[in-house]
């Protein structure tokens, strides 16, 4: 049983879930709970390192069966240890290390969907999820967006990590890559609450990327040039704007009404 903090194991560990620059490095982020870690088993990324709290929950306790048949490294860890290097308040006593393990835009992709200098984890996990949820076909992430794998993004996507390819371009690679879509060029699309039409006016069934900016600042400059269209989600009450995961939930739900009805 591991016991000390200077352990390599744990120190390793630690500088995944503090640094972004180790993530990098290595490639490898940290999944925290049973739920998580074996849908990444089952999605079959790569776990390089279990780490089990010597006092788990009944569900993690029963994960390290299934591991241990599949050959995964785990270390017992004590859990006052456990309790200091895990990243949650409510630890269930089980974490993985997981390789990064990028997905390839597919060749007939129709839907895109770009955070636009998105910084907030929160926000940033959220979208991920609901657009595993709405079908879709990858992530764009630009330069100044949050750490896609850090923990608190990790946590807020409920392993939508797993599912969706996830893309790092600059504006300049995302306008080529929609002009030179195979078949038929992509619509860039920017939600502007003060100009855009109204989404349910929008022909969504079209192929598109669609921009998803920050609460506090909106879309980027790079993205409003670049748009081909601008819309909105009309809202008749009094608030000047929608959380950007909330505001893109309804907007990619507007997609999927219009190519699933």
């Amino acid at each position: 049983m591991i016991t000390s903090i200077h352990n390599p194991k744990i120190q390793r560990v630690r500088g995944l879930i503090q640094r972004r620059s180790k993530r990098e490095e290595e490639q490898a982020f940290v999944i925290e709970g049973a739920r998580l870690i074996q849908e990444a088993r089952l999605s079959g990324v790569t776990l390089d390192l279990v780490l089990i709290s010597s006092q788990p929950t009944p569900r993690a306790a029963q994960l390290t069966d299934d591991l241990t048949a599949h050959r995964i490294p785990i270390e017992e860890v004590s859990a006052e240890l456990f309790k200091r290097i895990s990243d949650t308040e409510n630890p269930q006593g089980i974490l993985a290390v997981a390789r990064q393990q990028p997905r390839a835009l597919p060749p007939n992709w129709d839907f895109l969907v770009v955070a636009d200098n998105l910084r907030d984890p929160g926000n940033l996990g959220a979208l991920l999820r609901t657009s595993a949820a709405a079908a879709v076909n990858a992530i764009i992430l630009t330069p100044q967006c949050a750490d896609v794998y850090s923990p608190k993004v990790v946590r807020a996507a409920m392993g939508a990590h797993f599912k969706l390819a996830i893309l790092h371009k600059t504006w300049e690679e995302i306008i080529h890559l929609c002009h030179n879509r195979s078949g038929k060029p992509a619509h860039l699309l920017v939600s502007d609450v003060e100009s855009g039409a109204p989404c349910w006016q929008v022909d969504l069934r079209q192929p598109l990327a669609l921009v998803i900016g920050s609460e506090a600042e909106g879309a980027s400059p790079e993205a409003y040039q670049a748009a081909d269209q601008r819309i909105k989600i009309p809202m008749p009450g009094q608030v000047e704007s929608l959380n950007a995961a909330v505001a893109a939930g309804i907007l990619l739900f507007e997609v999927v009404r219009q190519r699933y009805s």
